[in-house]
């Protein structure tokens, strides 16, 4: 059992939790993932790692309320149990002294990009941050973030906190002021993810993007998770999460994250979910 060690409302469908994992916690890298079952009748969920403490052996989770299996989750408090927590799995993030990096968040993308930025901070980068929301209630961790950067950008969609426009609009701007990005990290929606990887490619610039995609084992054995990049199936659990975004069918991604949607909707509906389902 994996004891909930500490929860936090961000919004009211954002949550967080911090997880004693000791074992999870000596580890696990930037921009690896756990995989979470809240009890036996449960479906196993994927979430990236927010963040980590070695010493204190826990991992921070953040996640949006989208389903039923993480609408239960946000009912658990402080002192509860999850019954499974496995991890670290994926690869973690390539983290080098690239130059310029551009680390982008957008929404619940926010949280998992945080410790990739901390570690390009931490390998002398120049980071520019870009933190972005549909409106500043779904905005958190604005201070973290920060500061690990060197130059930080909020934005949201109806203007309610800094710029008002997308993620997109304050990197085009960027590229342009500043000439020259080395490298591009973007956590958020796939239509976020696919519309910075556009803005991107023009200028050549090296764009990597994390999936999320539906999983069931996490492990490669199932291909639930299989990703089209560079005209090649892939499988986010293992050869991800994360992929150069240039390369991705962002279209089929997309269509397949729907591939559920009545079973969520069922499931819902039904105050229950078997398992299976997605609907995380």
């Amino acid at each position: 059992m994996f004891k909930i060690l500490k929860k936090e409302i961000l919004s009211p469908t954002l949550k967080l939790f911090e997880i004693d994992a000791p074992k999870i916690a000596i580890k696990c890298q930037a921009g690896q993932f756990i995989i979470l079952r809240i009890d036996e009748k449960g479906e196993r969920i994927p979430l990236t790692i927010a963040d980590f403490n070695r010493e204190k052996g826990s991992i921070t989770i953040i996640f949006a309320e989208v389903g039923k299996t993480t609408q239960r989750l946000g009912l658990m408090e402080a002192g509860e149990a999850l019954l499974d927590f496995v991890g670290p799995l994926g690869q973690p993030s390539e983290i080098e002294n690239y130059g310029r990096v551009v680390c982008i968040g957008g929404g619940v993308g926010i949280a998992p990009v945080f410790p990739i930025t901390r570690a390009l901070h931490e390998a002398g980068n120049e980071v520019i941050g870009i933190s972005g929301a549909r409106n500043k209630d779904l905005l958190f961790w604005t201070d973290e973030f920060k500061a690990q950067c060197d130059e930080f950008h909020i934005c949201t969609d109806d203007g309610s906190l800094g710029e008002k426009g997308f993620v997109t609009d304050v990197l085009k701007k960027i590229i342009e002021e500043k000439g020259k990005i080395d490298y591009i990290v973007a956590i958020g929606p796939l239509p976020m993810m696919k519309f910075v990887s556009e803005v991107s490619r023009p200028f050549g610039i090296k764009t990597v993007v994390s999936l999320n995609s539906i999983m069931v084992d996490g492990t490669g054995m199932c291909g639930a998770c299989r990703v089209t990049v560079g005209n090649e199936i892939k499988f986010a659990c293992v050869d991800g999460p994360e992929f150069d975004g240039h390369l991705v069918d962002f279209n089929e991604q997309m269509r397949r994250s729907q591939i559920f949607k009545d079973e969520e909707t069922r499931a819902l509906a039904a105050g229950s979910c078997g398992g299976g389902c997605g609907c995380h």
